[in-house]
């Protein structure tokens, strides 16, 4: 008779509470629809004036190209390292991967101004201040973390007894890794990219310490709006990083649905 009430009272506890963590971000959308000159709801009806303005805008165009090349290459390299560790790290199985493994997580687990603090002192001595390069190693640095716990969540369901036959079979290492590791992994791999792009495409900390005049991400870019000019631009351009982030989860939404069907 009592459990009743809390089985109901819980998950309606729980839509409150997602609904308020997810409020500002639809908030957001019919923001960038308004038909005024400043942040508010619509008040005579929608427009796509803001939206036209930031595809229009050469400052937000380079923005978001260089916000999507730093993303795909930050990728690139976390995925290729961190999955190349996981890997070696699940082979090797003593105390010395387990603090690989450790190391690795330090970019969580710092805050980020500390991080972007340390990198800033670094790359003046090394001359990577407001640079490409220089921010493209600061991203899949941040990335990395994601890319080694997905793959190694991965290697926990795969059978080592297929490289071994693999081998038995002739095939070099290279070959085993290629044809039979990876193939068996990629579900860990994807979920890794994509992680690792949405965090290059939100970092706004480490671009503010190292970046300059050349790199201009569109989460500076929305700072520098913010800051300067207040106007519904940057409303379009939110909703436009909720939409892109979105649409990179949904490949591990269906993933996590289908999932315990293939099991």
């Amino acid at each position: 008779m009592v459990v009743a009430p809390k089985r109901r009272v819980l998950p309606v506890l729980a839509w409150v509470v997602l609904l308020f963590l997810l409020l500002p971000c639809i908030l957001v959308v019919p923001v960038s629809l308004t038909d005024t000159d400043y942040l508010a709801m619509p008040e005579q009806g929608l427009s796509l004036r803001w939206w036209h303005t930031l595809f229009a805008s050469p400052e937000w165009m380079v923005a978001l190209g260089q916000s999507l090349g730093i993303g795909l290459a930050a990728t690139a390299i976390a995925v290729s390292a961190g999955t190349l560790c996981a890997i070696g790290c699940w082979r090797a199985r003593n105390r010395w991967s387990a603090l690989v493994r450790a190391l690795i997580l330090v970019p969580m687990i710092v805050p980020t101004v500390v991080y972007a603090l340390g990198l800033f002192r670094v790359y003046a001595k090394v001359g990577l201040l407001d640079s490409f390069t220089g921010v493209i190693l600061a991203h899949a640095a941040l990335a990395l973390p994601y890319p080694v716990l997905t793959v190694g969540a991965a290697l926990t369901n795969f059978d080592p007894r297929l490289e071994q036959a693999a081998r038995n079979l002739g095939a070099s290492g290279w070959q085993v890794l290629r044809l039979v590791t990876l193939p068996n992994l990629k579900a860990g791999i994807l979920s890794g990219a994509i992680f690792a792009f949405v965090v290059s495409w939100d970092e706004l900390v480490v671009v503010l310490f190292i970046a300059g005049r050349r790199v201009h991400t569109l989460p500076r870019q929305i700072w520098s709006g913010i800051r300067e000019n207040l106007d519904p631009t940057i409303a379009a351009v939110a909703t436009l990083l909720i939409a892109v982030t979105l649409l990179a989860l949904i490949p591990v939404l269906r993933g996590s649905r289908t999932a315990p069907k293939e099991a």
